[in-house]
């Protein structure tokens, strides 16, 4: 009697594999027939492939060019000055891009060890807004980074 074991693996193997689908030449042949074959893929896909469908992202096909090159901790520094400054935001207006990271720039030094960033208010990013309108005369807020990673604003910012 032939085990349980062997019996799953081989219904498997069965249900899985299969076999080649046929040459589209090959319409009056039967099973009868002698000729080789080469070995072809399957046209079809099956269980392990995946099929590739046009996705709308523009890939880049040549070399990017970078907007800046920073380390990690220029980037993390970056990024707590960015949620410091969403909490002085009004919470009312977040979902306006005037008080989004859509309008906002950041400029990150390094100097004697500590990471400075300064953060720029760019409303005319904003659609709603158009080239050169500012809400604020010369808006900026400037912080230093600890290699710690303590946030501190600079004192003289209202």
């Amino acid at each position: 009697m032939l085990n349980p074991h062997y019996l799953i693996v081989l219904v498997s193997l069965l249900a899985d594999g299969g076999a080649l689908p046929g040459l589209a030449g090959d319409a009056g042949a039967d099973v009868g027939t002698t000729s080789p074959r080469p070995h072809l893929a399957p046209s079809r896909a099956d269980a392990g492939t995946v099929p590739t469908q046009p996705t709308a992202i523009p890939w880049p096909e040549t070399e990017l060019e970078p907007l800046g090159t920073l380390d990690g901790p220029a980037v993390l520094a970056a990024h707590a000055a960015l949620q410091e400054v969403m909490k002085r935001f009004p919470k009312t207006s977040t979902k306006s891009c005037a008080f989004s990271p859509r309008a906002l720039e950041f400029v990150v030094g390094y100097q004697s060890g500590w990471y400075f960033v300064r953060v720029n208010r760019r409303v005319d990013k904003c659609p709603e807004f158009g080239p050169g309108v500012t809400l604020e005369y010369d808006w900026f807020e400037l912080y230093a980074v600890s290699p710690e990673g303590r946030v501190e604003r600079y004192p003289h910012m209202p």
